[in-house]
């Protein structure tokens, strides 16, 4: 497993974040692609191949790209226009070297007869058709959904790329469930991980919830690397830190955390 950072996180610009990531020994970087100064209609083919090379150039890669911009998965047929800036951004991720984006889908409905169970799987289903033709996975965040819940969805879906970006904290924070036994349930689908911990306060579906420094947290990480060695996955443990005063020494002791965890377990 590699280790890489949501740069973000430094919450510099971004080619500060790559030369502060790549001083920390990261191997990957997972930008925003939302707005701003790496968004697709901001950049030409050739912006994309200079950020590229910026990248490269400072020996590191993108593990993937993060497209989640509150997309209503649950209106399909009326979220046209936010699936069409979501498809841009599965072109930005080729530019850009990458084959996976993520995204939150946001709470779907138990019903799986329901019109809006119906539209997330359709809505899933047309962006992984799209990431079939052009080789780039749909990787759908962990969050409130429990892990069964969420295979059963892409169980359902008619595409070989709607996959799992598997964030262990927001299983933890948001619906309980215990990310060694999601990294089971979900193992044909992980292509890339969320390094984050955290604890929930309060009762299941309160969201209420704290987000606290790798290792600090109620995420079992020895156990978690473990179940996800087991299984064969190779990829990124890419660091994410959304709060905090010093989210630079945050993110040092995050790597430093899964550096000597990984050391343990290879």
């Amino acid at each position: 497993m590699k280790i890489g950072v949501m740069p973000a996180s430094f919450r510099v610009p971004f080619k500060e974040a790559v030369i502060k990531a790549r001083d920390m020994g990261a191997k990957g970087l997972q930008p925003y692609v939302t707005g701003g100064e790496l968004a697709p209609e901001n950049l030409t083919k050739d912006d994309r191949k200079a950020i590229l090379k910026y990248v490269t150039d400072n020996g590191l890669v993108f593990s993937a790209l993060c497209a989640d911009f509150g997309l209503n998965f649950r209106a399909y047929g009326e979220n046209e226009e936010g699936i069409k800036r979501t498809m841009a951004m599965m072109d930005l991720a080729v530019d850009l070297g990458t084959n996976v984006i993520t995204t939150h889908i946001g709470h779907v409905p138990e019903d799986e007869n329901s019109i809006e169970y119906i539209n997330v799987c359709k809505t899933i289903e047309t962006l992984g058709k799209y990431g079939d033709s052009i080789g780039v996975c749909f990787a759908t965040e962990t969050g409130p959904e429990k892990a069964i819940k969420l295979r059963g969805i892409l169980e359902k879906v008619d595409t070989k790329s709607a996959k799992v970006n598997l964030d262990p904290a927001n299983f933890v924070m948001l619906c309980g469930q215990d990310p060694v036994e999601a990294v089971h349930i979900l193992k044909d689908y992980i292509v890339h991980t969320h390094a984050k911990d955290g604890v929930m306060l309060g009762q299941i579906g309160e969201g209420r919830y704290q987000e606290l420094p790798l290792g600090t947290g109620g995420v079992p990480y020895i156990e978690y690397l473990a179940a996800l060695r087991d299984e064969g996955f190779e990829g990124f443990l890419t660091i994410e830190r959304e709060c905090g005063e010093t989210p630079e020494k945050d993110i040092q002791l995050a790597y430093d955390f899964l550096t000597d965890a990984l050391k343990k377990l290879y």
